[in-house]
């Protein structure tokens, strides 16, 4: 058995790991495995699973996600973005330790194609569009982990426990913070890139466009020593919006784009209005809510909330509270989960408010 701190030692000397981020177990996570309520997809951002309020294994670990957000940074110094989905009940409406632990986290990479645990239709439609719009360009693939032949999630772990990655013998690195939205519209975009191979860079490109159906330019690097290579994109006007990518070629031959799925992925970012930007009295908006009609997920995503308390609701017809959704902070990604799956079947009203002002859209459930 080892301490935490030999633990530490052996990732330093084998890996090159510098900063190990232990974090409290989960009470009814049975196997401990990070992988089953988390997943890291670039440098800064991280999938979690999420439960209902209370719920499950759902306070302990939004104390430690707190406590992430609160003691460290991703390696370009940056706050982590944490992109949400929703962890599912059982077919009884059970979550761990009254049933199995349903995860979309627990998926895995292969070139450009992720493999992802799926469980019923109703839930998997939500999950793969989230995975879909969180990974632009990848090939998404359910695997059912829940059926009566192949019940792999009762095993306490689905795609990613049963499976191990292999990495390219010959990888060219490309690492890159992708560039935030903006207000500039006087000045360029600034790209900059680590990217390194063993026989050393020969060339780096960036490719951008403004319209993805047009094709991409494509603009030279400069090398900057260190392995460090940086070119610009041309300032546009408020409302772009700007996809890009970047491409490197070793001297031994080999070349690799970043995005791995370049130019089918890429990252991208927008332009915005300053004066569109400025903070007004009408309060949260609902921006999307799907599935709509729903027989048991509903996601709703939120704009204009800022830091202030959001109050989420639905009503029945008669104006009565049927469901209390969220109360408190919005999540960084504005988007909340609510199972429908106990109401009877009708329409409802979703209401968003705070102080500031309300929104609402009706709701159908089948």
């Amino acid at each position: 058995v080892k301490t935490a701190e030999e633990l530490l030692d052996l990732m330093d000397q084998f890996m090159g790991v510098e900063e190990y981020v232990l974090m409290n177990t989960l009470p009814y996570d049975g196997i401990h495995h990070i992988d089953m309520h988390m997943k890291l997809l670039d440098e800064e951002t991280l999938l979690v699973g999420e439960f209902p309020v209370g719920v499950s294994d759902g306070p302990q670990l939004e104390a430690n996600l707190s406590e992430i957000a609160a003691d460290h940074v991703s390696v370009f110094g940056s706050p982590y973005e944490l992109i949400r989905i929703p962890m599912i009940p059982s077919t009884g409406g059970s979550y761990p330790p009254n049933g199995y632990y349903r995860t979309y986290a627990n998926a895995i990479f292969i070139n450009k194609t992720i493999l992802l645990p799926t469980y019923r239709e109703e839930y998997d439609t939500t999950g793969i569009r989230i995975w879909q719009e969180a990974m632009p360009g990848y090939k998404v693939v359910g695997i059912d982990c829940d059926n009566s032949d192949a019940n792999i999630i009762s095993a306490s772990g689905a795609i990613h426990c049963i499976t191990k990655c292999i990495g390219v013998e010959d990888p060219l690195l490309i690492r890159h913070q992708r560039l935030d939205d903006t207000y500039e519209t006087v000045n360029d975009y600034m790209v900059d890139a680590y990217i390194r191979h063993r026989s050393g860079i020969a060339s780096a490109q960036l490719f951008w466009t403004a319209d993805t159906t047009q094709g991409y330019a494509s603009v030279g690097m400069t090398d900057m020593g260190d392995n460090n290579w940086s070119a610009a994109i041309p300032a546009h006007p408020a409302g772009s919006e700007i996809f890009y990518y970047i491409e490197g070629t070793a001297n031994s031959g080999k070349v690799q784009v970043r995005p791995l799925v370049a130019p089918d992925g890429w990252w991208h970012f927008r332009v915005l209005d300053i004066s569109a930007g400025l903070p007004d009295a009408e309060g949260p908006s609902i921006v999307e809510v799907y599935p709509n009609p729903t027989s048991s997920l509903l996601v709703i995503s939120v704009d204009g909330a800022g830091d202030e308390r959001v109050s989420i609701t639905l009503t029945d017809a008669l104006g009565r509270q049927v469901m209390n959704i969220q109360q408190g902070r919005m999540h960084k990604d504005g988007r909340v989960f609510a199972d429908l799956s106990g109401l009877s079947d009708g329409a409802y009203l979703l209401v968003v408010q705070n102080e500031q002002g309300r929104s609402v859209q009706r709701v159908v459930k089948r």
